[in-house]
């Protein structure tokens, strides 16, 4: 049973403290451990969704990492916060992340962990955050005093693992990238036309209708550097990054826009046959093309558009991990979107070996 003190939730040798504005800190309860931690994990859940989400993510993170970890799952951007645009979230969670560091001035390594639309957020954020190769930053200089300083920096730590599951890389617009959708044109089309009324600026970035003062949509634009967000850079500045995709039963996130893959890139997949992660079906680690490399790619009626194309152009010009999940023997494989990241563990379970997965590869 979960022990409660003075606001912190101790279960089995993990600890949670609720911050001010209902995220969670999740950390290791013995001293020691929590004093050598020095990787801070931050965990951005989906749309409508809450600290919460992670929960069960971020409780593995730190029983098997006790002393490397200390994890915060973000605040700033819960509920119906997440309809207010990509750009707009990830100005809060560039600003929480900050709030953060500020807290644990120990910190010197930083990984992202995103679940759908958080992604996107996060992909956004980094770029705010990010601090070019550079000798002596002022603006950070106190909070992480031994950075490498011939390195390129997030807020002044550096980046190691930057992981979606179920994101939509390249937006919701078309192609069967929502899956509920059916694939029927028609439905798609008027998807694009109304999203708004629901999703708000979210939904509009999501199916590319935003066009503000003639710039491209936010989604095109965050495959580049764009003024003072660098957005590109930042992405490349991390050690490794890494796609988990539901090849089926996910009705939010399409496979390929979640493992930012054209049509005729889709893998041919089998049945898992490995006992520690039944659900993993397939993996693949992806090299990063130069310009000429990326832009000399012909593919014939792939069924991208010319916006979604170059999306996934822009994001090959850095290497990436694809793993990719089925849930199709499961009890729960209609609920794949919420399955893959575990979101509630008494009805998600069959998504821990995923979650392991992460764990077991994530680079300190």
């Amino acid at each position: 049973m979960d022990k409660i003190e003075n606001g912190r939730v101790e279960n089995t040798g993990v600890c949670s403290t609720p911050t001010a504005n209902g995220g969670e800190d999740v950390y290791s309860c013995k001293g020691s451990d929590a004093s050598s931690a020095d990787h801070l994990v931050i965990m951005v859940h989906g749309i409508l969704g809450s600290a919460s989400d992670w929960k069960f993510a971020a409780e593995q993170f730190v029983r098997m990492l006790p002393d490397k970890v200390f994890v915060h799952c973000s605040e700033k951007n819960m509920a119906a916060l997440t309809l207010d645009g990509v750009d707009v979230m990830g100005e809060r969670l560039s600003e929480e992340v900050l709030d953060v560091i500020k807290r644990k001035p120990d910190m010197r390594k930083i990984s992202f962990v995103a679940h759908s639309v958080g992604g996107l957020v996060a992909r956004y954020a980094i770029g705010r955050l990010y601090r070019p190769p550079s000798k002596g930053n002022p603006e950070f200089s106190s909070t992480n005093s031994n950075a490498e300083e011939s390195k390129a920096t997030i807020a002044g730590l550096e980046p190691i693992n930057f992981i979606t599951f179920a994101t939509p890389h390249l937006g919701s617009r078309g192609n069967k990238q929502v899956p509920f959708l059916f694939g029927v044109p028609a439905f798609e089309k008027a998807a694009g036309l109304f999203i708004h009324w629901i999703f708000r600026r979210t939904g509009r970035h999501l199916f590319l209708t935003d066009h503000v003062e003639g710039k491209p949509p936010l989604l095109k634009r965050l495959v580049e550097d764009d003024g003072d967000c660098h957005f590109m850079s930042a992405l490349q500045a991390f050690k490794r990054r890494v796609a988990y995709s539901n090849v089926g039963y996910d009705h939010i996130v399409g496979w390929r826009t979640s493992s930012i893959r054209r049509h005729n890139e889709l893998p041919k997949w089998e049945d898992s046959i490995n006992e520690k992660y039944p659900h993993i079906v397939y993996e693949e680690r992806c090299k990063a093309c130069d310009g000429e490399q990326c832009d000399s790619v012909l593919v014939e009626d792939d069924g991208l558009d010319e916006i979604e194309g170059e999306m996934v152009t822009g994001l090959s010009r850095v290497s990436w991990e694809k793993v990719d999940v089925s849930f199709h023997s499961s009890r729960m494989r209609f609920a794949a979107h919420s399955v893959i990241q575990v979101k509630y563990h008494y009805m998600h379970t069959e998504g821990a070996d995923v979650i392991q997965h992460m764990i077991d590869h994530f680079l300190l």
